[in-house]
């Protein structure tokens, strides 16, 4: 008898309901790492997505932020990335769960977070939820407006388009200015432009920059990375918030005192500079780094600068 309670309670850590090891922990749900000290100030990176993973920042960048003096988790929300969830509702009152899961994990009251990408939405939103769980937000290359961004990418495709005399894009073009906004076929088409056209990258990385991006080809985590493609459609499914627009949310929260930190990178094809002006009005100039020679991901293509913004922003008493 004694046996088998001890073997079932061996296969039932194993499967994930309660295991941690070398600094992860892995719950039913949700895979999630620690860099750090416990007594650093706690740092929370959200990644983006839907449908990714906190992979490349866990692979190139949290352990040097860690470096810095501060305690750096990273996790992959519910049906993304490891944390595999085939009935994962990919909501924003799911993605609360999973982060508020992740302080109850690590023993958390408050910290900071950084949110990328996608992730600042869900950021901006849950500190408006739970502004007593948050110290600071720092966005990072984070959807703010979307439809403003989808209209600077319209824009920005048809400027190229028409250089090029490119009628037959010109064409497709139109009839997405045409479409439902809020229809995942119209966020679908807009992006697929964005990427064609190389909105997400950076054309020349500084030798610093190409070098992390070279370890992508022999780094294990980042090898083993699946994205889960299905999590864009599975969100416009379930959840009435689409299309979304938080620049009321970051300026009352401002007027109650948290701080807002901003990084943006000044090629990175989803936001224009109006747009960089909208937010800084909101974060104050000194807590926006508008950085050059940077795309979407800021902390790899200007790592040593994201790296001094986020150490002197955050640190105690700043």
């Amino acid at each position: 008898m004694r046996f088998r309670f001890c073997l079932k309670f061996l296969l039932l850590c194993w499967l994930g309901v309660c295991m941690t090891m070398g600094g992860s922990v892995v719950g039913q749900a949700l895979y999630s790492r620690a860099f750090g000290k416990k007594t650093d100030e706690p740092v929370i990176f959200l990644h983006g997505g839907p449908g990714s993973s906190a992979v490349y920042f866990e692979a190139t960048t949290a352990q040097k932020l860690a470096d810095k003096g501060f305690y750096v988790l990273i996790y992959d929300r519910r049906g993304e990335g490891r944390s595999v969830e085939t009935d994962a509702k990919m909501t924003y009152d799911e993605f609360f769960t999973d982060l508020n899961s992740i302080y109850k994990t690590y023993n958390i009251t408050r910290a900071h977070l950084i949110g990328f990408s996608f992730g600042g939405l869900v950021t901006a939103l849950y500190a408006e939820k739970y502004p007593e769980k948050v110290k600071s937000i720092v966005l990072v290359s984070a959807l703010v407006s979307q439809q403003a961004s989808y209209h600077t990418i319209l824009d920005s495709v048809e400027r190229i388009y028409r250089s090029r005399q490119d009628s037959a894009n010109l064409q497709a073009l139109g009839k997405v200015r045409t479409m439902d906004t809020l229809s995942l076929a119209y966020r679908t088409e807009v992006f697929a432009h964005a990427s064609r056209n190389g909105f997400f990258s950076l054309q020349n990385p500084d030798p610093a920059a190409r070098r992390i991006y070279a370890t992508y080809n022999t780094d294990t985590l980042i090898k083993a990375y699946v994205k889960n493609e299905q999590a864009v459609g599975t969100l416009w499914k379930n959840e009435a918030r689409k299309n979304i627009d938080t620049t009321p949310v970051l300026k009352k929260l401002t007027q109650t005192g948290m701080p807002i930190y901003a990084i943006y990178g000044k090629q990175d094809g989803l936001y224009s500079k109006d747009q960089i002006a909208d937010l800084q009005a909101i974060t104050g100039q000194s807590r926006l780094k508008y950085l050059d020679n940077c795309s979407h991901t800021a902390f790899i293509d200007q790592q040593a600068q994201f790296l001094e913004a986020v150490g002197e922003w955050l640190k105690p008493g700043h």
